[in-house]
C-alpha cells in the first residue's frame, strides 16, 4: 500500500511543473499591457512606464521572469496584485471559502441527485423513468453554463421570485466571518434570518453548476450498474434469493463505483472551472470572479497564482480519488 501511495504521489511533480509553465505562459498570451492597464484612463509617462516594467520583472527575457517565478512559487510567495497590492495569498484565502461553498454544495447536490437516478435507470431499464433519466441527463450536459445561469435567474428570480439574482446574502444582514463559510457562520449567528438569506442565494447557483456533474454522474452510474447487473455473480445472488435491494446495493453498487469514483473526481476540475463562470453570473464573490477581474485588469500576479492554487486543490481531490480506489478495490494497490 505504501508504495502505491508513492508511485501516485510522485505524480504531482511533474504535473505540478507543467502547470506552473502553463499558467505562466497563457497569462502573458493574454492581449494588451498589464502596466497600462493598471494605470487605467490616466496614462503613464514613458519613465514612469519603464520604472514598473522594472519594477515588476517585465523587462527582464521570459525565461529569466519564469526562473524568478519558480524560486517565489517554491518560497510560498505568489506575488503581489498589481491592483489592490495585496498579497495574492492573501486575497485567495479571503475568497477560497466562498467557492468551496458553493463547489462542494453543487458537487453534493449532483453526487446526491445523479447516483440514485443512474442506479434507478439501470434497475428499471428501458422504463419510462430510464428514458427520462437518459434524456434530462443529456440535455444538461448539452447546456453551457452561461445559458443556463442566465435562463435560471430568468425563470426562478425574475418570473417567479422563488430565489435572489445575486450575491451571498441579504444587504440587511451582517456576518462576522469566523470559518469564511457562509452558511456556518451565519447558522452560529443570533440571526436565525440570516441561514435562511444565504441559503436562498445558494441554491440556484448550486443547481446551476451542479447540473453538469449531476449528469455525468447520472450516465456513468447506469452504465455501470447495467455492466455489473449482468454479470453471473448476480444472478447466482438473485437465484439464491438475496433481497433485490442487498443485491443492488451492496453486490452490485460496490463493484460500480470505481467508474463512478473516477468520473466524480474528474468532475471537480470542471466544477472549478463552472465556477468561474458561475460566480460571475451570480456575482458570487469567490475566486472564479476574483479571476475573471484579474484578467480584464491584465492582472499578472493573481492569474498565475489564483489559477495556481485552483490547480493545485484539484491535484489534491484527484490524488484523494485514486488512492480511494485501492480502498474501494484492494486489486488495483496490488496490480500497480
Amino acid at each position: 500500500m505504501l508504495r502505491f501511495v508513492l508511485t501516485r504521489v510522485s505524480l504531482i511533480i511533474p504535473t505540478f511543473i507543467g502547470l506552473t509553465l502553463l499558467t505562466f505562459i497563457l497569462v502573458r498570451l493574454i492581449p494588451g499591457d498589464p502596466i497600462e492597464a493598471m494605470a487605467g484612463e490616466h496614462g503613464l509617462d514613458p519613465a514612469r512606464h519603464a520604472q514598473l516594467l522594472h519594477e515588476y520583472g517585465m523587462d527582464r527575457p521570459v525565461l529569466v521572469q519564469y526562473a524568478f517565478y519558480i524560486e517565489r512559487v517554491l518560497h510560498g510567495d505568489l506575488g503581489i496584485s498589481a491592483v489592490t497590492h495585496a498579497p495574492v495569498i492573501q486575497e485567495f484565502s479571503t475568497l477560497w471559502p466562498a467557492t468551496i461553498e458553493l463547489s462542494t454544495c453543487a458537487m453534493l447536490f449532483a453526487i446526491l441527485v445523479g447516483m440514485p437516478a443512474g442506479i434507478i435507470a439501470a434497475v428499471k431499464r428501458n422504463s419510462i423513468f430510464d428514458h427520462g433519466v437518459m434524456a434530462l441527463s443529456l440535455g444538461g450536459y448539452s447546456m453551457p453554463i452561461f445559458w443556463w445561469g442566465l435562463l435560471a435567474i430568468l425563470l426562478f428570480s425574475s418570473l417567479l421570485g422563488w430565489t435572489p439574482v445575486s450575491g451571498r446574502i441579504d444587504v440587511q444582514y451582517y456576518i462576522e466571518p469566523t470559518t469564511g463559510f457562509l452558511l456556518i457562520d451565519s447558522w452560529n449567528s443570533d440571526d436565525p434570518g440570516a441561514f435562511w438569506s444565504a441559503l436562498s442565494h445558494l441554491v440556484l447557483p448550486m443547481i446551476v453548476l451542479g447540473t453538469q456533474p449531476l449528469a455525468t454522474i447520472a450516465r456513468m452510474t447506469r452504465s455501470a450498474m447495467l455492466e455489473v447487473l449482468g454479470e453471473d455473480y448476480i444472478r447466482t445472488a438473485r437465484a439464491k434469493g438475496v433481497p433485490p435491494r442487498r443485491v443492488v446495493g451492496l453486490h452490485a453498487l460496490r463493484n460500480a463505483l470505481i467508474p463512478v469514483v473516477t468520473v466524480i473526481g474528474l468532475q471537480v476540475g470542471s466544477i472549478f472551472t463552472g465556477a468561474i463562470l458561475t460566480e460571475t453570473i451570480f456575482s458570487w464573490p469567490g475566486v472564479g470572479k476574483w479571476l475573471v477581474e484579474g484578467i480584464f485588469r491584465r492582472d499578472y500576479p493573481v492569474l498565475q497564482g489564483g489559477v495556481l492554487l485552483l490547480g493545485i486543490m484539484v491535484m489534491t481531490v484527484n490524488l484523494t480519488v485514486d488512492l480511494l480506489y485501492g480502498v474501494i478495490n484492494p486489486r488495483i494497490r496490488h496490480a500497480r
